[in-house]
């Protein structure tokens, strides 16, 4: 039976629906499962999880819990990461409040923009750690990432270690499952082919099992003015752009130049761009946590309800309130998620021979794409993973992912090589912060958030 290691087990909601798919395999169902997180109480509230999931299930696993990195590492086959460097504070809400000083507002913060460099910048190192121990400890395991910025720190890895990794993130099924139920079509008769760089992968065939062509009727959801609220972002960019984008529109917004503008607070409303929805989301999920730990017995739906008028204080988007409140329902029910992780353990365990969408590094898979951490199919078996060639993208979804990458390859220079110029250029880059910001307010903001974040950072010279 495999060592499955979780890096980061005190994300305990994300943590338990892995654990799940995991054990939901018979094959799988006496793993040993190692739990490790720097945090002693989230740790063994994950644990409590787990051993609930396994008596759920009838799965005998053998589980352990450290808070000893190189113990929970050693002779691992399978590890997976789920951790947030600095965490919602202080480092999230520096991320947030810096650059609002200076008229630059973002949604989510996590994976490119000015956010998500600064969380480049403190994750890559201890990613490098892990691999590096990973290297000693069990160098034939598979890293199976799930931290942001997902394409910066898979890079990273794969440059700067030895280490097998894949990339993995759910947009692309969620939004599949989400452009499904907009044009009324089960999800389950749906084929699909994406390719692009993580949170700006595009849905390139979007058809029927028997090849009609469904992106007809996603224009006519469009058209005929029926675009959920929350979506308004990725439904203009599909009729401008032909192809629909697979990461939400709250992400989107704040990976190009066009949709925040401090002086265009029109836009904000046209689009119903969530403003500081990550730093809300943290402060709702938080609330939610402690409300799960405080229960006594089974929660009922007046608990949920009152819960539901206490969370809306926060002001977060209706479908992330909505997620939350399910996740309270359903703690104490094991579900399977759409998460890759457990997929690619069975197929790599068993050899049934399973398609996931994987970010992996550009060799050889998207010709007018440089070298860079990008998102296609791959296949699993035994053989591990192997990713799909695609040949070329249309040109101007390319260009458009330039410039994403651009910011990527310099943060990732930065965490490698220590330049303090590196982060300047990645920002200057960045097609949010240059349409916002001048050169001037560009390096005093980098200035100040590297000396807020302290130690949380390695030096720069």
């Amino acid at each position: 039976m495999p060592k499955i290691t979780f890096i980061g087990a005190g994300s305990t909601v994300f943590a338990k629906n892995l654990m799940g798919d995991i054990m939901q395999f018979p094959e799988l169902a006496d793993s040993t499962i190692v739990l490790h997180d720097i945090d002693e109480k989230r740790l063994a509230e994950s644990t409590t999880v787990c051993h609930k999931v396994a008596e759920q299930l009838g799965a005998n696993p053998t589980i352990e819990a450290t808070t000893n990195r190189r113990a929970a590492l050693d002779g691992a086959d399978y590890v997976i990461t789920m951790i947030q460097v600095g965490g919602y504070e202080p480092s999230t809400i520096i991320d947030f409040e810096i650059p609002k000083k200076y008229g630059l507002r973002q949604t989510i913060g996590d994976t490119l923009g000015i956010g998500g460099i600064m969380r480049g910048l403190r994750t890559i190192p201890v990613l490098l750690d892990i691999c590096y121990d990973m290297e000693e400890l069990c160098p034939d395991a598979l890293l199976l990432n799930y931290v942001n910025p997902m394409a910066m720190n898979t890079w990273a890895i794969s440059n700067a270690t030895s280490i097998k990794t894949v990339g993995l993130c759910h947009s692309v099924p969620h939004t599949a499952h989400e452009l499904a139920t907009d044009i009324g079509v089960p999800v389950e008769e749906i084929n699909y082919l994406v390719a692009g760089i993580n949170h700006m992968a595009y849905y390139l065939k979007f058809e029927r099992h028997n090849g009609e062509n469904l992106y007809p009727l996603i224009q006519q959801v469009h058209d005929e003015e029926r675009v959920p609220s929350w979506n308004r972002v990725r439904y203009d960019m599909f009729n401008r752009l032909g192809y629909f984008v697979t990461e939400s529109s709250e992400h989107f917004s704040e990976y190009v130049p066009w949709f925040i503008k401090q002086n265009r607070p029109d836009l904000i409303d046209k689009y119903n761009i969530p403003l500081d929805e990550y730093i809300a989301r943290c402060k709702m999920q938080i609330r939610a946590w402690e409300f799960m730990q405080s229960a006594e017995g089974e929660i009922t739906e007046a608990d949920l309800a009152q819960l539901q008028t206490e969370l809306a204080q926060y002001a977060v988007m209706p479908e992330s309130m909505a997620w939350s409140l399910e996740t309270i329902r359903t703690m104490n029910e094991v579900k399977s998620s759409v998460e890759y992780g457990s997929l690619i353990i069975h197929s790599m365990e068993t050899g049934t021979p399973r398609t996931i969408y994987g970010n992996v590094m550009n060799e050889g898979l998207i010709d007018n794409l440089p070298y860079c951490c990008v998102e296609v199919p791959c296949l699993v078996d035994r053989n591990g993973i192997q990713p799909t060639v695609v040949g070329e993208l249309p040109a101007h979804l390319a260009a458009l992912m330039q410039t994403n990458i651009n910011v990527q390859l310099l943060t990732v220079e930065a965490a490698l090589n220590g330049k303090r110029d590196n982060i300047y250029h990645a920002a200057m880059l960045d097609p949010h912060t240059a349409a916002e910001l001048d050169l001037d307010q560009i390096w005093a903001m980098v200035d100040e958030l590297i000396e807020a974040h302290g130690d949380w950072l390695p030096k720069y010279f």
